[in-house]
């Protein structure tokens, strides 16, 4: 069985703690989202987050949209890109090489 997408991204943030995810995303209530993914930890950037990290911020029905990789620490006055706008597609293949 495949994980959730949510649970894989959290995975990878935390084999690569270099890193931040910053994924933009469409709920299944067709609301707007964007949520930041750092060290095996999610959070919404534009809504409430439960503090409860059993529960998936990324629900497995959501639209992804993009993906960004940022270095770590992030820095929100002065982001600093390693990639912008991956499709889902693209980033599946990282976790693939990733064995996640």
């Amino acid at each position: 069985m495949v994980k959730a997408i949510g649970w894989r991204l959290e995975k990878y943030t935390t084999t690569h703690q270099e890193e931040v995810l910053i994924v933009t995303l469409v709920t299944s209530s067709g609301e707007e989202d964007t949520v930041m993914i750092y060290n095996g930890f999610s959070g919404s950037l534009v809504k409430p987050t439960t503090y409860d990290p059993d529960i998936p911020v990324i629900e497995p029905n959501a639209t992804i949209i993009s993906i960004d990789r940022l270095a770590s620490p992030y820095n929100p006055a002065q982001p600093e890109y390693i990639q912008q706008g991956l499709t889902l597609k693209e980033m599946e293949q990282m976790l693939l090489k990733s064995g996640i």
